[in-house]
């Protein structure tokens, strides 16, 4: 038998460097995970907010249409401050449970709570003084204005914890 010679390396053939295949969009990376989760806490953060703040705004105009509504219920001066005068006292309880209780500088302090002017509040003791007194003088528009801009400034904001009133 006769050898062989070696035959020649057969003709290797190469390819062009391919690139791997691009990694797939799905499952999301660890990051976008947390973003999505922060983005859902902050959506769900600001729906809590906006339906809160949506339950003040529609109480506050609730208790606006009810100044509305004893100013055309009644023709009498001294009916309409003690409508008004009642409704600020169902109001106040909000920032203090014992409001209805409240008389002279305590129910001054309590009207204090709320930022309102010092004009607005001097207003609004008249309307306890026209109560009793029927004689007195009595600016109907002036004190459904104090009234309105004290509702509305009590309704716009929450009051503190240390404010709120207690349950029984």
């Amino acid at each position: 038998m006769m050898p062989t010679l070696p035959s020649a390396p057969p003709q290797l053939v190469l390819r062009d460097i391919h690139m791997p295949p691009s990694p797939p969009w799905w499952p999301p990376a660890p990051g976008w995970w947390l973003l999505a989760a922060l983005l859902l806490v902050l959506l769900g953060l600001g729906v809590l907010f906006g339906l809160r703040r949506r339950r003040r705004r529609r109480a506050c105009q609730r208790v606006l249409a009810e100044v509305s509504a004893l100013d055309a219920r009644h023709a009498d001066d001294e009916a309409l401050a003690r409508g008004l005068h009642q409704l600020l006292r169902r109001s106040a309880r909000r920032y203090d449970a014992t409001a209805v209780q409240k008389r002279g500088d305590a129910w001054r302090q309590t009207l204090a709570r709320v930022k309102v002017k010092a004009s607005t509040v001097d207003v609004l003791m008249l309307l306890e003084q026209r109560m009793y007194q029927p004689m007195g003088t009595f600016d109907r528009a002036t004190a459904l204005a104090a009234t309105r801009e004290w509702l509305s400034a009590a309704w716009r904001r929450q009051p503190r914890k240390q404010e709120a009133p207690e349950h029984a």
